[in-house]
């Protein structure tokens, strides 16, 4: 199951920085490819404002 970032995202880029399958992308607010997210929960535990969840 993939992870997903939420509208409560800042769009501080700290989840794309450690994103080891580079499956996030920029944007208004970051959002990650489901086709691409491997599980491994790095984004989420980087998060600072625990703008992301498992789908």
């Amino acid at each position: 199951m993939a992870y997903r970032i939420t509208d409560t995202c800042v769009a501080c880029g700290t989840c794309a920085g450690e994103c080891p399958v580079g499956a996030i992308s920029e944007g208004d607010i970051y959002s990650i490819d489901a086709d691409k997210c491997i599980d491994c929960g790095t984004c989420a535990s980087v998060c600072p404002t625990g703008a992301i969840e498992e789908a």
